[in-house]
């Protein structure tokens, strides 16, 4: 198939899902609707998939960006979940290397603390066992002179030694992308930016919805046998208008990115808060940041207002303070912020927001929809895996169709997961010019599609230039994602696509008018349209920054 995905395939696929019935409408393109869609294409069922906005840019794009086999959830006994999401981590691995990439967490333990080194011992034990006995490395229990030695900034005082384990961390937003571009590879027609205006009925049971093009304003209708919602936080929202009930609690996750260098973190770091001790993490992202998370908290909030508030960027600066204290990060210091809601089930007894599952549910409502509620990141695949299994089970219902196999999602890597030495790929980009910096960030963003963005800015050498200064990303990135990533704003393309804005002190503010003048040539916006996109733009860096508003005098990181 045409490896283009453009704006000019979305509107392609918008005009094939008007024209003829499809098998499967897919709501939502989030990472368990990408994933769903990948799954369903592998198939061969027609699928359409949709989503109201970019693909991820909900909660899926807003994450802990890790892949992970669940520490937390011994706590709760939840075993089995364990289990589910070390299988699933080794295959993201696998099929994902360039994404999902094995990570080091270092655990200290402190006198006076909710976890003690005993408790850690024995739950990291588990922790590698449940993984049969094939997690990313083996645990070990450390000293308190071993932990000072690999992380010296770390609180000396109470410090009584700690563990070192092995999860995996991701990209998460390029994740569902792989997904979604899968999907496409495989005959499913995908369009972001496509909202649900109303579903349309037939004898009682839903089977299709009319859709608008919110680039266009045009509405149409789409004729579905079977209609599945795999909306995240939104799930309860979307279905208020079919089957009704409240099946979420959802919380809110907030992390901050701050200087690296401020915190002097080697590794990943597993804390718990002194503030509540609730357990949370620092995480390194590349050689400059490093990110701290999460919040987990009720909240009632509209997922399309979310953002971070002071009190969050507060609890998250005082808490890393607590465990780096040289580091006294200030309010000042957050480079970018993010928000997300975890679409949750509601538990019968809903007093402990930080106890609520992590497991997912598969709900069959008397329209005929199919929703997938709760779960999380890590186990998307095995979640979009059973959920085709429950589609292909009604089409046979339907028209008496065979249900098709397996298509073992689980062994064929996703776009740009072909290759499992990124280093082979760095020192062919090396080879073509590129600086080592910049090969290393395309290699690990886009893996063995990495040389078809180097052929662009050999072809055009102003598409060697970086975005914006001091960030590896280069401009042949925006062209690439306008005709291979279905990118069609210019927050697409800086938030989601190159991450310039987690990734620079101005968020991309500074850059902003030049790529939109490299993404206007690409999409053919006028002056007034890209005038509007720099102003959206302009809006979401003014949103990650809004917790400044609620800061008084004397609020501290400290």
């Amino acid at each position: 198939m045409d490896a283009s995905f453009s704006h000019r395939t979305r509107a392609a696929n918008l005009e094939a899902m008007a024209a003829e019935p499809v098998d499967l409408l897919v709501i939502g393109a989030g990472i368990t609707g990408a994933g769903a869609a990948r799954d369903a294409s592998m198939r061969g069922i027609r699928t359409a998939l949709v989503d109201k906005a970019d693909f991820a840019s909900g909660t899926s794009s807003r994450s802990s960006r890790l892949i992970h086999g669940g520490l937390r959830y011994l706590e709760h006994g939840e075993l089995h979940l364990v289990f589910e999401a070390s299988r699933e981590r080794r295959v993201l691995l696998k099929i994902a290397p360039h994404l999902v990439w094995p990570r080091s967490f270092l655990f200290p333990v402190y006198r006076g603390q909710r976890v003690q080194r005993l408790r850690l011992a024995a739950g990291l034990w588990l922790y590698d066992l449940l993984a049969t006995l094939r997690n990313v490395g083996r645990h070990r229990m450390l000293s308190k002179r071993q932990l000072l030695r690999d992380e010296p900034s770390l609180r000396r005082t109470g410090l009584k030694g700690g563990a070192r384990y092995w999860d995996a961390q991701c990209d998460d937003a390029r994740l569902a992308l792989a997904n979604v571009k899968a999907a496409h590879l495989n005959g499913a027609l995908v369009a972001n930016y496509t909202a649900v205006e109303r579903f349309e009925r037939a004898g009682g049971r839903v089977q299709g919805a009319v859709l608008r093009d919110r680039l266009t304003g045009r509405d149409f209708r789409i004729e579905a046998r079977v209609v599945v919602t795999a909306t995240g936080p939104w799930s309860d929202a979307v279905r208020s208008e079919i089957d009704g009930g409240d099946l979420l609690r959802p919380t809110k996750g907030t992390h901050v990115m701050v200087p690296r260098s401020r915190l002097g973190n080697h590794e990943a770091i597993t804390l718990t808060s002194p503030i509540d001790g609730r357990v949370m993490f620092i995480l390194p992202w590349n050689e400059d940041l490093s990110y701290i998370g999460t919040t987990d908290t009720d909240c009632e909030e509209n997922p399309d207002d979310l953002y971070a508030t002071a009190e969050d960027v507060i609890y998250l600066l005082r808490s890393a303070n607590s465990v780096f204290p040289t580091a006294r990060l200030q309010p000042e210091d957050v480079v970018a912020t993010w928000a997300g809601l975890r679409p949750l089930l509601r538990p019968p007894d809903p007093r402990d927001p930080a106890s609520v599952s992590r497991e997912h549910r598969i709900v069959e409502g008397e329209s005929g929809v199919i929703s997938i509620i709760g779960g999380k990141l890590t186990t998307y695949r095995l979640m979009a895996e059973q959920l085709v299994d429950t589609v292909a089970k009604h089409l046979n219902r339907i028209d008496g169709r065979p249900v098709p196999p397996n298509p073992r999602t689980d062994r064929v890597p996703l776009p740009g997961g072909e290759s499992h030495d990124l280093s082979v790929i760095i020192s062919e980009l090396e080879s073509g010019g590129l600086a080592t910096r910049t090969a290393t960030h395309l290699a690990r963003a886009h893996g063995s599609e990495a040389p078809a963005i180097a052929r662009l800015q050999e072809q055009n050498r102003e598409l060697r230039e970086p975005i914006t200064r001091g960030h590896p990303a280069i401009l042949a990135e925006l062209v690439h994602a306008a005709r291979r990533e279905m990118a069609v704003a210019l927050s697409d393309f800086l938030i989601r696509r190159t991450h310039v804005f987690y990734e620079t002190r101005d968020q991309g503010a500074g850059c902003v008018e030049s790529a939109a003048r490299v993404v206007a040539g690409e999409l053919g916006w006028t002056d007034s349209e890209t005038e509007r996109e720099i102003e959206r733009y302009l809006q979401e860096v003014e949103c990650s920054r809004r917790f400044q508003e609620g800061l008084g005098t004397g609020d501290e990181g400290g």
